[in-house]
């Protein structure tokens, strides 16, 4: 008779970590490049730090306005025992991009909103994550969300592992950098947790230092109302002294992200879908003040850019304009400041014509002002008049 060897037995695993290992495993072939897991305990800590915030005024008003929706993860049918955080990872470099040049200004994207809109892309990859499960797991109970989720995507990517939390407030992957987008599924199952990233950005203030606005008031506070990010994406008018920091930004702001010591020669590029188109990702402005709704949707409907419409969109490329202080744009900035319906367009074109100078735009900031009915564009319309026949800016 045989005597089983017990010193070599080892029990398997049980049923929720076999079942996180498989999923760890398969994360690459559903188009995910970190996969990581935490409880659905609720996020106690933040409920006072988004408190806080708001009582600033640093809210950007895009999000959930329920801060115990925000910090308590729920399902709208059973128990929520888990979630689980999702990072992919985009390019941080173009190749061969279109130059800027006199007469043919660009603006550009943010990396963010480079090739197909990231939404889609992870709730497809979340999809593929659901139907993986549950083939497995037949009655699991399971409810993902991109970015326009109730939930702080940083605070659970951070506690599930994906990484850190950065000065920039950006979570920062060890592996990845920050260069990555990030979704969950929250669900019934009871996975074990993974253990958080205790990496963190030590005394580097490089962020901080570079943000255009100064809209990072210090390590990991953020004033939405100031960060050139938040600005593109808003309608209507634009104070005038950021207006002058947003480059040439059509959509979203990089700098945070490009001076960071983590993401040093980081670029991914396996996600075709993600790749950037050059010519829509650094678009020629004066075409752009053109465009028809119609064409609009041609040409960035597939970026995540489009999701405010072109109004957004066309008065960045106007305020572009000015910041170039290209001469060849007066003729169309002119045309947009006497002709266009929109009030924060030709408000921008005030600014614009302005700031470029010359004796054309004075021409055309005068003709305006003899016919202008809004109390905002005429006040913009007088302060450029002002600049213009004072000293021009080198």
């Amino acid at each position: 008779m045989n005597t089983p060897e017990y010193t070599s037995y080892a029990p398997p695993p049980p049923r929720w970590e076999s079942l996180k290992k498989e999923i760890k495993e398969a994360a690459q072939t559903l188009g995910i490049d970190d996969i990581g897991f935490t409880t659905a305990e609720p996020f106690l800590f933040l409920k006072n730090l988004l408190q806080e915030h708001r009582d600033k005024g640093y809210d950007s008003g895009f999000e959930e306005p329920d801060l115990d929706k925000r910090t308590i993860p729920a399902l709208r049918e059973g128990e929520a025992k888990s979630i689980i955080a999702i990072a992919v990872a985009y390019p941080s470099k173009m190749d061969n991009p279109p130059k800027s040049e006199p007469g043919e200004r660009r603006g550009i994207l943010a990396r963010s909103a480079w090739g197909r809109d990231y939404h889609l892309v992870l709730r497809e990859a979340l999809e593929r994550l659901e139907a993986f499960i549950r083939q497995r797991v037949p009655d699991a109970v399971m409810e993902s969300m991109v970015d326009t989720g109730v939930l702080v995507d940083r605070a659970v990517a951070e506690r599930a592992g994906i990484g850190f939390s950065g000065k920039n407030c950006a979570v920062i992957s060890p592996k990845w950098g920050s260069w990555i987008y990030l979704g969950e599924m929250i669900t019934n199952i009871p996975f074990p947790p993974d253990t958080p990233v205790t990496e963190g950005c030590g005394t580097c203030t490089k962020c901080i230092d570079a943000c255009p606005t100064g809209a990072l008031v210090g390590p990991g506070e953020l004033n939405a109302q100031a960060c050139i990010s938040y600005l593109t994406q808003t309608k209507g008018f634009l104070d005038e002294t950021y207006m002058a920091k947003i480059g040439n930004r059509l959509y979203g702001c990089d700098t945070c992200q490009i001076v960071c010591p983590h993401n040093r020669g980081k670029n991914w590029n396996h996600h075709e879908e993600l790749l950037p188109d050059p010519e829509q990702a650094k678009p020629l402005l004066l075409p752009i003040l053109d465009l028809s709704n119609r064409e609009f949707k041609e040409k960035f409907g597939s970026s995540a850019a489009a999701w405010r419409g072109k109004k957004p969109i066309q008065r960045n490329a106007v305020i572009a304009l000015g910041n170039f202080k290209d001469a060849s744009a007066v003729p169309k900035l002119s045309e947009v400041l006497l002709r266009d319906p929109r009030p924060e367009l030709r408000g921008a074109a005030a600014w614009a014509l302005g700031a470029i100078g010359g004796e054309a735009a004075l021409a055309a900031v005068e003709l305006a002002l003899e016919s202008e009915q809004d109390e905002e564009v005429a006040g913009r319309l007088g302060r450029a008049k002002s600049r213009l026949a004072g000293p021009i800016d080198p």
